[in-house]
C-alpha cells in the first residue's frame, strides 16, 4: 500500500534535536548574509555539485533548503514531505542535517531515508505522493565533493526553471513568506528504502530466475551497498560483492563504473558470467562480459532496445542518446530499422527528449540509463537486473550478445583540467581552439566527429574524437588538447 503523506505516530522528531527552528527562520529570512556564491550558476547539469565544506557548507545547505522548500511549496501540487536520501560521503550527515533544517523552517516535513540509491529517491516522491526528494550526492566524484539533487513529486528531476527561480532566492532576489508557528519536522524513515527494493523485481514477477548466474557486483563503497547485492541474491544469482560497504573516505577510488579494473579482475578470477559497476550513488552502471570487455551505455542501449522492438514495445523503433553515442552504434542501431535521437550530454536532456517523442529507451555511453516502461529516471540497479534477466532468457552469456550486436568506432575522451568558469564555459570564443576542431573536422570528413564541451560537474573541459581510424583519433585528439592547454589553460 501507498503511504499517504501524513507524519508518523510513535517517532522522535530529529530536527528538534537538531537546531533552534526560530534561529533558524530568523537567519533564512535575512538571505544569505556573508555566504560567497560562485558568479557563474550554482545549478549545473546535476543539480548543485562542488567541494565539500568550501561550497557545500552548512550554512548554504540550510539556505537551500530553506528557498527549496518556500518555492517547491509554491509550485508544488500535494502538502506531502519531502524525500531526503544520501550517498556514504562523510560529509552527507552534515549536508542531510543543514538541509532539514532549512526545509523544517520553511514548514515542510523530512522523510530522511538514509543510505540509498538516487534512483529510490525519485520512486519514493512520486509513491508517497510526496512534495518531492533532494539527493545528497556527488555521484561519480571523488570522497571530497558532494552535491544536492533535486527530483520533483512525480519522481522526475526539477525543471530547470524551478531551479533558477531556487537560484535567484539565494542570490537575494525572492522574499520569504513567513512561516509563522509552523514547523515542519524530520522522520528517520529507513524502511522505506524496502519498498523501492521491491519495485525493482515486481516488474520481471513471476520469471525472475537468476539461478546459475555467477554475477560480481562492485559498489564502489557508496549507494549501491545498500541492497545491489540483496536485491540479486534474491532473484537467485550468485553474487560476488566487491567495496560492499558504505565508506564515504573510499567511495569511487579506483573502483565503480568509472574504474572498471576491478571488476575485471575479478570476473576472470571467480569465472563469473558478468559483472557490473555502479557509481557512487548508483544511478548509472556499466557492465563487463565474462571476456573481460567493457558494455557501456551504447551496447546496453542497443541490446536492451532490440529486446522492446522485437516484442513491439518501442515506439517508432526510436532510441534517445546524447552527442556522445558512438557512430558505430548508431549505425548498428539503423540497420535494424531504428532511429537513434541525440541530444546534450545529461539524462535531463535524454529524459526531455524522451517525453517529447514518446519515447521509452534511451541513456548515456556512461551508462545512465533511463526506460520509462519502468521508470522516469536513471537507475543502475534496474538497469543491471533487466540486463541481467535479458542475458539469461537469451542463453545465459552476455558475451555472445555482445559479438552478435556491433563493433564500435575508436574513440577517444580526454579532460583537460579548465579551472577558470568563464574560459571553460566560452571556450568557442577562443579562435586558436575552434580552428582546431574545424580542422580536425575537415581532416576525417564523414568518417570521424568531435565533440568539445565543458563538463557541468567538474573543472575540466572534455575532447572527444572518434573516427573509423585510430590513428586519426589519436592525432586529432592531441591536436585539440594542446590547443586546448595552451589557449585556456592559465
Amino acid at each position: 500500500m501507498v503511504s499517504s503523506p501524513v507524519r508518523p505516530t510513535g517517532t522522535v522528531p530529529v530536527s528538534q534535536q537538531l537546531i533552534d527552528t526560530e534561529a533558524a527562520v530568523e537567519r533564512s529570512l535575512k538571505g544569505l548574509g556573508g555566504l560567497q556564491l560562485p558568479a557563474g550558476p550554482l545549478f549545473g547539469t546535476d543539480g548543485i555539485r562542488g567541494k565539500a565544506g568550501d561550497l557545500l557548507n552548512a550554512p548554504l545547505a540550510m539556505e537551500i533548503g530553506y528557498w527549496a522548500g518556500q518555492i517547491m511549496q509554491a509550485q508544488g501540487l500535494t502538502n506531502g514531505p519531502i524525500i531526503l536520501g544520501q550517498d556514504s560521503r562523510t560529509s552527507g550527515h552534515m549536508l542531510a542535517t543543514a538541509l532539514s533544517a532549512g526545509l523544517t523552517s520553511a514548514g515542510l516535513d523530512v522523510w530522511h531515508i538514509g543510505l540509498c540509491p538516487t534512483p529510490a529517491v525519485a520512486y519514493l516522491a512520486e509513491s508517497c505522493q510526496a512534495l518531492g526528494g533532494i539527493m545528497i550526492s556527488a555521484s561519480h566524484n571523488p570522497p571530497a565533493d558532494n552535491g544536492i539533487k533535486f527530483f520533483g513529486g512525480d519522481g522526475t528531476k526539477l525543471s530547470s526553471p524551478v531551479q533558477a527561480t531556487i537560484e535567484a532566492a539565494l542570490r537575494g532576489q525572492a522574499t520569504a513568506i513567513a512561516a509563522g508557528s509552523s514547523w515542519g519536522q524530520c522522520y528517520y524513515r529507513p524502511e522505506l528504502v524496502n519498498r523501492y527494493a521491491s519495485f525493482l523485481h515486481e516488474p520481471l514477477l513471476p520469471g525472475l530466475d537468476l539461478a546459475g548466474m555467477k554475477v560480481v557486483l562492485d559498489m564502489a563503497w557508496g549507494s549501491a551497498t545498500r541492497l545491489a547485492e540483496q536485491v540479486f541474491v534474491e532473484a537467485g544469482a550468485e553474487v560476488i560483492a566487491l567495496h560492499g560497504a558504505p565508506d564515504g573516505d573510499r567511495i569511487n577510488v579506483d573502483c565503480g563504473s568509472t574504474h572498471l579494473e576491478p571488476l575485471k579482475a575479478a570476473i576472470q578470477a571467480h569465472g563469473a558470467d558478468l559483472g557490473f559497476a555502479f557509481d557512487g550513488d548508483a544511478d548509472r552502471v556499466m557492465a563487463v562480459d565474462a571476456h573481460g570487455r567493457v558494455v557501456d551505455g551504447d551496447y546496453i542501449l542497443y541490446l536492451w532496445g532490440k529486446r522492446l522492438q522485437e516484442q513491439g514495445r518501442l515506439p517508432n523503433d526510436t532510441l534517445i542518446s546524447t552527442v556522445m553515442a558512438n557512430l558505430g552504434f548508431e549505425r548498428a542501431w539503423e540497420k535494424l530499422g531504428g532511429t537513434l535521437v541525440r541530444t546534450q550530454v545529461g539524462d535531463q536532456h535524454v529524459h526531455s527528449e524522451m517525453v517529447r517523442r514518446g519515447a521509452k529507451l534511451g541513456g548515456e555511453q556512461s551508462g545512465h540509463i533511463l526506460c520509462h516502461h519502468y521508470s522516469l529516471t536513471g537507475d543502475g540497479i534496474l538497469t543491471a537486473l533487466h540486463l541481467a534477466t535479458l542475458v539469461q532468457t537469451l542463453g545465459g552469456s552476455l558475451a555472445a550478445l555482445v559479438d552478435d550486436s556491433f563493433q564500435t568506432y575508436p574513440q577517444k575522451l580526454q579532460n583537460v583540467i579548465v579551472v577558470d568558469r568563464d574560459r571553460r564555459l566560452n571556450w568557442q570564443d577562443c579562435a586558436p581552439v575552434c580552428q582546431a576542431v574545424e580542422s580536425a573536422e575537415q581532416a576525417m570528413g564523414d568518417a570521424g566527429r568531435v565533440l568539445v564541451r565543458p563538463s557541468g560537474t567538474e573543472p575540466v573541459i572534455r575532447v572527444m574524437v572518434e573516427a573509423a581510424d585510430a590513428g586519426l583519433v589519436d592525432r586529432w585528439t592531441q591536436h585539440i588538447v594542446q590547443a586546448v592547454t595552451q589557449h585556456l589553460v592559465v
